[in-house]
């Protein structure tokens, strides 16, 4: 029997590397899926039959085989006449149909933030990418070395920070124990299984999965308390995270440009002073799951900049943005994020906001008119 599964209060562990902890690890890190998920993937819990138009172009397959993705597509908008699906896995160049995406992280100088832009490309653009492809790989090995900067506070661990973290978060001494001896577990196994570990494991969520497949052994009470300070020690490292390292925004939109992409500005709510920098953008994403609460004015900026643009410019699009990362839905229902297992690739509600459309009407900008325009930019 199980005694610590219902116990709110965190455990003694041995610093010992369990074969537990070690299926643990390759479970986590799997890519591999099982029966169940396959049909979790492919049937979505909802259907839009009146949804005519599918405007995709901010979405991350992760691991999910495109192929199931499109299964689960088209069950949820069986109706659909035209679309236009471009994923963005973050720093990694990734193909759908006709064309390719990528999310990448990037240093915007002027204001001192870590910002992100979309890029899309009709495929045969970045087939010789070299430049591209390049400055990708050093962001993506870069961003992912925060994972490492993350166990590192931890396990070391940088006192001013775990404190911080602890105070804001209620985490108390034998919490923060039991979470440092844990990480330090996966941390040596890391390592030790580094030559197996798919890359796309490389990344932050992989300590919160691990904490998470623990939730048959201690229960939900004290995986969420440790998640909850998990995040606080999250939060500093990022805060903390250098940023001379990253390309600056500039060079990635002049890469993109030079072979002949498009560029996307995703999280607007996030970065407020990158609607600021006049960067040389094709649009602007108003709308998505994170950033809802100023839809309405930012579809105001676009058409202001618009009617202020010369003669003869192109003008910036109105984009929203799913944000799905398909990789939640892989995860059973009781651990997954609520919030993040509810977004849909092209499922972006804002486009029938009767609030939103009327200001939609004003600029002349629907999904097909958006499809219709952006695919046209893509092919010159």
């Amino acid at each position: 029997m199980n005694t610590t599964a219902s116990c709110p209060q965190a455990v003694k562990i041995s610093p010992e590397i369990t074969d537990e902890d070690r299926a643990r690890f390759h479970e986590v890190i799997s890519t591999e899926l099982a029966d169940w998920q396959v049909e979790q993937i492919t049937t979505p819990s909802k259907i839009y039959p009146r949804q005519e138009k599918l405007l995709a172009l901010h979405w991350h397959p992760e691991f999910v085989p495109l192929s199931l993705i499109t299964q689960r597509v088209n069950a949820m908008f069986p109706n659909v006449s035209d679309k236009m699906m471009i994923p963005t896995q973050h720093n990694v160049l990734m193909s759908y149909g006709d064309y390719t995406g990528v999310e990448v992280d990037c240093y915007a100088s002027g204001f001192n933030q870590k910002v992100q832009l979309l890029l899309h490309f009709e495929n045969e653009r970045v087939e010789e990418a070299h430049v591209l492809k390049s400055m990708l790989a050093h962001t993506f090995k870069y961003r992912s070395s925060q994972l490492f900067e993350y166990m590192d506070t931890i396990t070391k661990p940088i006192e001013d920070r775990i404190d911080k973290a602890s105070r804001e978060t209620g985490a108390d001494e034998d919490l923060v124990e039991m979470v440092r001896v844990y990480v330090t577990k996966l941390q040596t196994i890391l390592d030790e299984e580094w030559s197996n570990v798919p890359r796309e494991s490389i990344k932050n969520k992989l300590i919160k999965n691990y904490f998470d497949a623990m939730r048959p052994k201690y229960g939900d009470n004290l995986i969420n308390r440790i998640q909850a300070y998990l995040k606080g020690v999250k939060k500093l490292v990022k805060a903390n995270f250098s940023l001379k390292f990253f390309y600056r925004a500039t060079e990635v939109i002049e890469e993109a440009r030079s072979l002949g992409g498009c560029v996307v500005i995703p999280h607007p709510e996030e970065f407020w002073p990158i609607l600021l920098a006049k960067y040389d953008v094709d649009g602007i994403e108003v709308w998505n799951p994170q950033s809802q609460r100023y839809t309405e004015f930012l579809i105001s900026v676009v058409n202001e900049q618009n009617a202020s643009r010369p003669s003869g410019s192109r003008d910036l699009l109105i984009f929203m943005g799913d944000d799905c990362h398909m990789s939640e839905k892989t995860k059973s229902l009781e651990t997954q994020d609520a919030v993040k297992a509810a977004r849909e690739i092209g499922l972006q509600p804002a486009w029938d906001n009767l609030n939103i459309r009327k200001k939609l009407i004003i600029a002349g900008i629907d999904r097909q008119s958006v499809i219709t325009e952006y695919r046209s930019r893509l092919a010159r």
